[in-house]
């Protein structure tokens, strides 16, 4: 926390809050914009306005965009990374990207290597930050990421890290998830992200999901309701704009819209009692903006385009009916579901037309700037279309504080991003979520005594910010931690014949085998794994670390938990469960149908056992 080496990426000096003030002199009135998401002409809009007035066309058709820009510093990238640049986006680095296309905003991956560590984070903020207000017409940049949580991260160690939203739907508590939101807004903020595409608003009720699945809080709509309204007014308390996502509802889909294009079958009426609920209480909770999802939805509009370029759902449904004038994002502009219909010319011009504010990482950002230039030039959009969106992204910027000071300081990070506080909020929430499904015979709590030497094999899944796990090694330490001598042994998630059989001869020597197990089928090779250990008469717990599903493929198993994640706030709290420190006090939010008929449930909404 207290390295200097990122010192050297050209992005620490801090302009001085003149040159700020500078760079957006005549906007005083424009820091008055109250702090809920619908107003028609709120106080500040005259001073917006004025300054919507004086950009040029281009201007305003870049600060549309929010785009993906590779590396650690915003002028200084590694070589690899500026080359990535150059190939993907014409420049080498994210300051040439805002001075080229004067975009308003810049989205932050793992992948992109923007995220190494807190000072660099900080540092590359900053520089982004500078980049946009020595722009002529300079005016502060969103800088937005996927900080879910749980199995979608891009922020990782040493921030604090909390269960995924299907653990806080098992945990229930709205404080939890208030409390979820606002420190991990508070670390953003201090990391200079400004915007979170969190919390999702999808109700999972397809357990074949492959998108949201454990992204959701779970599959009661009211739960899920109560839960985004607690975790968006947590990230508005420390100024941080959260998204609710994927309007109009992507919960119930076997296809997933990176890669396809989803069609939900649901009726209107089955929309307004499940989909809607959620996006209608983040509404009511001054949600800052909301994300569309790629997703075909017959029932809302029969046209056959996405919801994303869909007017009668952004502009007649979510505007018009449910009362919605904050910022609307689309989901990335990038993937399959929305490029299936139209050329990548086409879908920016079509989202602006839907009534769509923001316009998320095109494949081409040339393109993407160009189409939209030449259609207000042609006609097909007007200025004034334009400078409606502008506002809204306008007013978010104001409203969070962006005009006055968008930079962020090294100190600031230090005080805040991964305080011991933090930390132990994040367990003291994990340890109320770990759900008890099976405990037959009391087999847990495991004793110290008759069970001393533990095993720990199963499925190691990547960690989502590159900064957690393997869930095996980290389990076995922490039980290790707890009086227990445990070793782990990593099998995967389709362990060969081999490795079946190194598994079994561990477990010869161990009193005792718990097996993590990832996304379960009835074709799994991680059955066997778990039948061949239970045939070797050691107990067996099971510990299904993403899916609750797995436990209908287990029914041999005596104990088995579901921590819905694998990060090591989730796992650590798991190890806590099986060692009786603490008691399992998770319910399922979502119901578990039998495999072998999945028209029954086996397991309820709601279901969890106690010690």
């Amino acid at each position: 926390m207290h390295d200097t080496s990122t010192g050297s990426t050209g992005n620490t000096a801090r302009p001085s809050r003149r040159a700020v003030l500078a760079a957006t002199a005549g906007l005083t009135a424009a820091l008055s914009v109250p702090t809920t998401a619908a107003h028609a002409a709120a106080p500040g809009d005259r001073g917006l306005r004025a300054l919507i007035s004086r950009m040029t066309l281009e201007e305003k058709v870049g600060q549309l965009f929010v785009m993906r820009a590779y590396g650690h510093s915003a002028t200084a990238p590694d070589q690899a990374d500026a080359d990535a640049n150059l190939k993907e986006l014409g420049v080498r680095t994210a300051a040439e990207l805002i001075a080229k296309y004067r975009v308003g905003g810049i989205i932050y991956f793992t992948w992109a290597h923007n995220t190494r560590d807190p000072h660099q984070i900080a540092d590359l903020s900053n520089g982004i930050q500078r980049a946009a207000l020595r722009q002529p017409r300079g005016l502060p940049m969103l800088i937005a990421t996927d900080q879910e949580h749980g199995a979608v991260c891009r922020v990782g160690a040493p921030a604090t890290l909390f269960p995924g939203a299907m653990a806080v739907g098992a945990g229930g508590s709205r404080s939890d998830a208030r409390t979820l939101g606002r420190i991990s807004g508070a670390e953003l903020r201090a990391l200079g992200v400004n915007q979170d595409y969190s919390p999702d608003a999808d109700v999972n009720v397809d357990p074949a999901n492959p998108v949201i699945g454990v992204r959701s809080f779970g599959a009661d709509p009211e739960a899920v309701a109560a839960l985004v309204a607690a975790e968006v007014r947590g990230y508005q308390a420390s100024r941080v704009a959260a998204t609710a996502k994927h309007f109009p509802g992507h919960g119930d889909t076997a296809v997933d819209s990176h890669y396809g294009f989803p069609v939900i079958t649901h009726s209107r009426e089955l929309w307004e009692r499940l989909d809607a609920v959620p996006f209608r209480a983040a509404i009511r909770a001054g949600i800052d903006s909301v994300m569309t999802a790629h997703i075909q939805f017959p029932a809302l509009d029969d046209s056959g385009d996405p919801a994303t370029l869909s007017r009668p759902i952004i502009t007649g449904i979510l505007r018009g009916e449910l009362g919605y004038d904050g910022v609307v994002i689309t989901d990335s502009l990038g993937m399959e579901g929305v490029r299936t219909k139209y050329g990548d010319d086409r879908v920016p011009v079509l989202a602006l037309r839907a009534g769509v504010d923001q316009l998320l990482n095109p494949p081409s950002i040339d393109v993407a700037w160009h189409a939209v230039l030449k259609a207000v030039r042609d006609g097909e959009l007007t200025e004034s279309r334009l400078d409606e969106s502008i506002l809204r992204i306008l007013r978010l910027k104001a409203r969070l504080g962006l005009f006055g000071n968008p930079y962020v300081t090294r100190a600031g990070v230090d005080r805040v991003v991964g305080a011991e506080a933090h930390l132990a909020a994040a367990d003291r929430i994990a340890e109320r979520t770990t759900t008890l499904l099976v405990n037959e015979g009391g087999l847990l709590p495991l004793r110290r005594r008759a069970h001393r030497r533990v095993l720990v094999v199963g499925a190691d899944p990547a960690s989502p910010s590159g900064t957690t796990g393997p869930p095996t090694g980290v389990l076995a330490a922490a039980l290790t931690g707890l009086g227990f001598t445990a070793t782990a042994l990593s099998t995967g998630t389709a362990p060969s014949e081999t490795t079946v059989g190194k598994a079994v001869a561990a477990a010869r020597d161990a009193d005792a085998v718990v097996v993590c197990t990832y996304n379960v089928t009835a074709s799994s090779t991680q059955r066997t794994l778990v039948d061949r250990l239970l045939a070797t008469g050691r107990p067996v717990v099971a510990v299904a670390v993403r899916n609750p599903y797995d436990v209908a493929h287990l029914t041999s198993v005596k104990a088995c938990l579901a921590t819905y994640g694998w990060t090591d706030v989730e796992v650590r709290a798991a190890a806590r469960v099986i060692a009786g420190r603490v008691s399992p006090r998770g319910r399922l939010p979502v119901p578990v149908q039998r495999a072998d008929d999945p028209g029954r449930v086996l397991y309820p909404v709601g279901h969890g056992l106690r010690y």
